[in-house]
């Protein structure tokens, strides 16, 4: 476990804080994606690369590990697009909706 070095005991409260807030959205994500895929009927590669409509958040997290925006300059303009989104990562996409949709640029 890291060493945490911080001496006001404010700091500390703020670090648990985010902490427990960090936990919460995750949590909040996991159970999101897992009803939408229930209501549906999709699902997502587990780690063995088998259909399932359980996968734990720290999954998810480690498939969008090679996602990047990239910025390409044309003609003076720039352009940002996201690069190696496949079809399992679009499909968690839309299952999280349209703000994530619109965030990934796949909205319409």
């Amino acid at each position: 476990m890291a060493e945490v070095y911080l001496k006001k005991e404010e700091r500390i409260e703020a670090l648990v804080m985010i902490m427990v807030l960090t936990l919460m959205i995750y949590s909040i994500a996991e159970r999101l994606i897992r009803k939408r895929m229930r209501e549906t009927g999709e699902t997502a590669p587990n780690q063995l690369k088998k259909p399932t409509q359980k996968p734990t958040f720290k999954w998810i997290a480690f498939l969008f590990m090679g996602v990047a925006e990239v910025t390409v300059w044309i003609n003076g303009e720039m352009h940002l697009k996201i690069a190696n989104l496949n079809d399992n990562l679009i499909k968690i996409i839309r299952l999280l909706g349209r703000d994530c949709e619109k965030y990934y640029g796949l909205e319409g």
